[in-house]
């Protein structure tokens, strides 16, 4: 049609339809004149590529400047940004036009394309069924959960089939180590029901970090004996290379994102316990398990067989109890009952607790503390381990270096300083000390007050502690 342009499609359509047709009849069919059909036929190219390049509309504003002054900046400093190198420019030459920028930043983009150092290459991997699994732990302090009204600073064990997606998450409460890992990985490939032929991660090398040549090599034969009983084949990605664990990686990021938007369906991050917490997880992996149920069964089927029990997944460790009734250990000053002072005894430290064992007989299970962030120690004490030597030496109360974590809540240290401000220290110390004797269960009650009158305690009208009205 006249006025419009030839376009390349038309110009094909030309060429087709002339194997068999007349100009004027090949070029109607293709919708042009039978004149341009005749001039198409002295210059095969199509339309597109007879045009000119179009030239320049303005002067350059780079062309000062890039060769002489960008140029040597990218070449002695390759990752250099180039904002930096705009805000450079700015200074240097102040009349330069700041709408410049985006010309800029094209223009070093296209000299890095062509003259720029080679980056690294990435191969994609072809994954087979019940062959590679992986392990990484992610941080989830950012979620804001609460346990107990106590925001809960913790990471998630993440554990991934290649092929299938397989997902199993197990809340840590530490940071990465052997302990870890392995009781996080047993947990999976048991609710798994199968172990596949190689495991990967990179956690270890975390753990690394601050460890001597033997304690590396000492949690490197542990992490292998682990693959072992399991039969599979130990891996690890190169330390700092996170594509290479790119199967778990990106996994990281859609976990997090399915629990938070969980925890918005459900109105609130609070929990009563760890155990809720803990539960609530494994029902969000689950959704995202059934998702992939026909991919996953497939793998199963692919699986190495489990043995016949689980390893270890803890630490041991011989503490001796002191004089104080109690042992520190990580850091941590643990009480026991007194009973125990002068005995060694075999500690299986666990991520979340220590079992304490005398000789083979099991003792009892402790939550696990942790030393603060500062370095300074954590103190992980129960009352009911102290409480009948307190009583006859009441005044140790007031300097006691775990005084606040002897309180069963937070209610007894509000008391005890409130009695400090008003009673003389012997008398507060006594009574507070009575308040906690054994046959009342101070975890679970809230004492009623004395009265108090001016300055002094009606202790008249306030019945003795094992006659205390006391409210649930």
């Amino acid at each position: 049609m006249p006025g419009r342009h030839v376009t390349d499609h038309q110009m094909r359509l030309y060429m087709k339809f002339r194997q068999t047709d007349a100009v004027a009849i090949a070029a109607a069919k293709a919708g042009f004149s039978p004149a341009t059909g005749y001039r198409l036929g002295h210059d095969p190219r199509l339309p597109s590529q007879q045009k000119a390049p179009r030239g320049r509309r303005r002067p350059d504003p780079l062309a000062d400047i890039f060769d002489a002054e960008i140029v040597p900046m990218l070449k002695a400093a390759p990752g250099i940004r180039s904002i930096a190198i705009y805000e450079e420019m700015r200074l240097r030459h102040p009349d330069l036009d700041p709408g410049v920028r985006r010309t800029m930043e094209r223009r070093i983009r296209a000299w890095r394309a062509l003259h720029g150092e080679e980056q690294e290459v990435i191969f994609r991997q072809v994954h087979e069924p019940g062959r590679m699994a992986l392990s990484d732990f992610t941080d989830m302090a950012d979620l804001g959960v609460t346990v107990a009204g106590v925001v809960l600073d913790h990471r998630l064990y993440h554990f991934r089939l290649a092929w299938s997606g397989f997902e199993h998450a197990h809340v840590i409460l530490g940071g990465e180590s052997y302990v870890a890992l392995a009781e996080g990985l047993q947990n999976a490939l048991w609710a798994l029901g199968g172990a596949p032929r190689e495991h990967r991660s990179d956690s270890l090398s975390a753990a690394f970090r601050n460890l001597d040549a033997d304690a590396r090599a000492d949690l490197t034969r542990r992490y292998d004996a682990l693959c072992d009983h399991y039969g599979m084949t130990p891996s690890r990605n190169n330390r700092g290379v996170a594509h290479e664990n790119g199967a778990i990686e990106s996994a990281h990021g859609h976990l997090k994102m399915a629990i938070r938007d969980a925890l918005l369906m459900r109105g609130s991050g609070h929990f009563d316990d760890l155990a809720s917490y803990r539960r609530f997880v494994d029902e969000v992996v689950s959704r995202k398990n059934r998702r992939n149920a026909a991919r996953i069964d497939a793998e199963r089927a692919q699986l190495r067989l489990l043995p016949d029990r689980r390893t270890s997944d803890y630490e041991e460790t011989i503490v001796t109890v002191t004089s104080t009734s109690s042992f520190t250990l990580r850091k941590v000053f643990y009480t026991v009952p007194s009973r125990l002072i002068g005995h060694r005894l075999r500690v299986r430290l666990h991520d979340d607790r220590l079992e304490l064992f005398i000789g083979g007989t099991h003792l009892m299970t402790l939550a696990r503390g942790r030393a603060a962030s500062n370095g300074k120690h954590g103190h992980v004490v129960d009352y009911r381990h102290v409480i009948h030597s307190l009583r006859r030496k009441p005044m140790a109360l007031l300097g006691m270096v775990y005084r606040d974590q002897l309180f069963p809540r937070d209610a007894y240290r509000r008391t005890f300083d409130h009695m400090i401000e008003h009673l003389p220290e012997r008398i507060a110390c006594r009574t507070m000390v009575e308040l906690k004797r054994p046959g009342f269960p101070g975890g679970s009650l809230n004492w009623v007050m004395p009265p108090y009158r001016g300055s002094r305690w009606l202790h008249s009208s306030w019945p003795r502690p094992q006659q205390a009205e006391c409210v649930r």
